[in-house]
């Protein structure tokens, strides 16, 4: 078997770009809101100053102790980065009169005390523009830490975001957010402890703040690629690159200064064609053609900074890093599409494909912390194929419970399945091991010797693995199971709506939003039809429940049907209500709400919408 190629860890070019122009940091680097609650807390992450302990893959520990310098950077004169106050960078470029910042973090917290650390360095210059690079909430959710909406009513402020921003920034999280959510709480750790043992990072970042989220709706939208603002007397180039990295997303170009900010297009570790926490499959293809795009159109560029970990300078290294970024999109695309015509599925091609060839491979750029070969290629292959390998055997399988139950009993029972996992654990094929002692749990969740070595199993899967969600996401399932985690995860705080991101929905997303909360095995014993008159944007809107489906229209009912119920109100008071503010009780008798019509049906509609799980088991059934 052919060694797979290794990056040089004598080589500390990432570690000079990552100290690079380092002005002033954070002291303590510790941020809290109003209440009092930490929302950023960097300096737990000072265990990563000391050597690799076995615990941790030595290339995951490189790019934690990398991820986790924080402070103001001065790339060139005239443009800033903060970085280490949450998972993104927000970058400063100064104008004629004040700042633009890019990417203004998470939350308003952490944005605000990334601008206060920039101001105390660089003057307190008023905020003349914000621009979003993307649709993801790491780049934008911190905007009313930068500014406020009536600064950019008033016109003192522009926003500048990729075309379809809106729409992607908030429907992402309206159909799947919930079981995301859940997912993502394995993937990047949230529960996990810090430490050598534990929590080291998720290679892309070190974590995500928590804190207030916002979002104040562009002013200006970039439609095309080479459209250009002068925002503040600088000029701003730019390159739209739907489809990529995410949905709505965009790079920047600053052609006085040769300094190109890539977004999350490329960075320094891969990225994912699927995030683990679910989403779309995002095209491959697209990506690496963007990036050929953005290297022929910006090859004069000097400096290059993205939305995550640190730049680089000089105009060759710069074509570097964005060819070597380039080139393993295209790779794992191009050869998973190749073997898929020599039809392997994609487990079997993940196999294949195991390592980047020759210089690749040594590039720690393309390592895979974040995204990792063996699950882009799967995605790769879904995007095509789908779920189906087109196996007669795979058409229509049990679901896990049934299987576990039928392949433990063809093993000889519980106890000697565990046997088995036990003699494939010791052998030191822990992905067998798992894979057996997961039949067991889910054919009998209480046999204690199999959660027991299932626990040792996920741990030392966890601590050999080079990417860090896979790392979190074997060690979460190790805590959940020595927890009993579901049960007390279940019994915590369940995640109200934000208003801001609600008002920021279209009526018709609301609508579709309820959609998918409908009982329909309950709702189908009901026909209801319901107008909605909203008295501060105009709208109306009718929703018709009938087979237990929830159908949204725009206007009036088709042929004239008269409503059951008539419901006016302000569409602020319908996003009240959903944020859980107010009830639509409250809000009849306080007068926001006026119904005509029988009032009866609003409570029968009501009653068939079911609240989403937001904690459901995983490791166990």
């Amino acid at each position: 078997m052919t060694t797979a190629p290794q990056p040089d860890h004598a080589d500390r070019t990432d570690f000079a770009n990552a100290d690079r122009g380092l002005i002033d940091k954070l002291e303590p680097c510790v941020v809290r809101n109003e209440s009092g609650r930490v929302v950023w807390d960097n300096d737990q992450w000072g265990f990563l100053d000391g050597d690799c302990p076995p615990t941790v893959h030595p290339n995951l520990w490189r790019q934690g102790q990398l991820n986790a310098r924080q402070g103001l950077f001065e790339i060139m004169p005239g443009v800033y980065q903060v970085r280490g106050l949450d998972a993104s960078n927000m970058t400063f470029v100064e104008g004629d009169s004040g700042v633009v910042v890019i990417d203004p973090l998470t939350g308003k917290e952490v944005a605000a005390a990334g601008l206060e650390l920039y101001r105390r360095n660089r003057g307190d210059r008023p905020v003349r523009a914000v621009i979003y690079s993307h649709s993801h909430g790491d780049h934008f959710g911190g905007v009313l830490g930068v500014t406020t909406t009536k600064a950019v009513e008033a016109g003192e402020c522009k926003i500048v975001a990729p075309e379809g921003f809106m729409h992607h920034a908030v429907s992402e999280n309206v159909f799947a957010g919930p079981a995301m959510h859940r997912r993502a709480v394995y993937m990047y750790g949230r529960t996990l402890p810090l430490g050598p043992e534990a929590q080291v990072g998720f290679g892309l970042a070190q974590g995500l703040a928590t804190g207030t989220l916002g979002l104040v709706p562009p002013t200006d939208d970039i439609t095309a690629t080479g459209q250009e603002l002068v925002l503040d007397g600088v000029r701003f180039v730019f390159q739209l690159t739907p489809d990529t990295e995410a949905p709505s997303e965009m790079n920047l170009y600053l052609p006085e200064r040769r300094v190109l900010l890539i977004a999350e297009n490329a960075n320094h570790t891969l990225h994912n064609v699927l995030t683990l926490r679910g989403a779309l499959v995002r095209d491959a293809h697209a990506w690496a053609s963007y990036l050929t795009e953005s290297i022929r159109l910006y090859e004069d560029a000097d400096v290059l900074i993205g939305s995550h970990n640190w730049p680089t300078w000089g105009r060759d290294e710069v074509l570097r890093v964005l060819t070597e970024q380039r080139d393993a999109y295209a790779y794992l695309h191009d050869q998973t599409v190749r073997l898929m015509n020599r039809g392997l599925t994609g487990p079997e091609i993940a196999e294949e494909i195991q390592s980047f060839p020759g210089e690749l491979g040594r590039a720690w750029s393309v390592r895979g912390y974040y995204g990792s070969i063996s699950h882009n290629v799967k995605a790769v292959y879904q995007r095509y194929m789908g779920w189906y390998d087109g196996n007669p055997a795979h058409l229509w399988q049990h679901p896990p419970v049934g299987q576990a139950e039928r392949y433990v009993a063809a093993i000889g029972g519980p106890d000697a399945t565990v046997t088995k996992a036990q003699e494939a654990a010791d052998a030191g094929d822990l992905r067998w091991a798992a894979e057996l002692l997961n039949h067991v749990l889910f054919a009998e969740p209480g046999h204690e010797n199999a959660r027991a070595l299932q626990i040792e199993t996920y741990t030392r899967l966890g601590h050999t693995q080079e990417n860090g969600t896979w790392r979190n996401i074997y060690l979460t399932g190790a805590m959940e199971l020595r927890e009993a985690g579901e049960e007390r995860s279940r019994t915590g705080v369940r995640r109200k709506n934000s208003t801001d991101m609600l008002a920021a929905l279209s009526t018709g997303q609301v609508f579709e939003a309820m959609a998918i909360r409908l009982d329909g095995p309950r709702a189908a014993a009901h026909r209801l039809l319901l107008r909605w008159e909203f008295t501060d944007t105009g709208e109306v809107w009718t929703l018709l429940l009938g087979n237990g489906v929830l159908t949204p229209m725009a206007g009036d009912a088709p042929r004239g049907e008269a409503p059951q119920l008539t419901l006016r109100l302000r569409r602020t008071v319908l996003d009240q209500v959903l944020s859980e503010d107010t009830t639509f009780a409250d809000a009849v008798r306080s007068g926001s709400l006026s119904l005509d019509g029988d009032t009866s049906v609003l409570a029968t509609f009501h009653g068939l919408l079911e609240e989403p799980t937001r904690d459901f088991p995983i490791v166990l059934p």
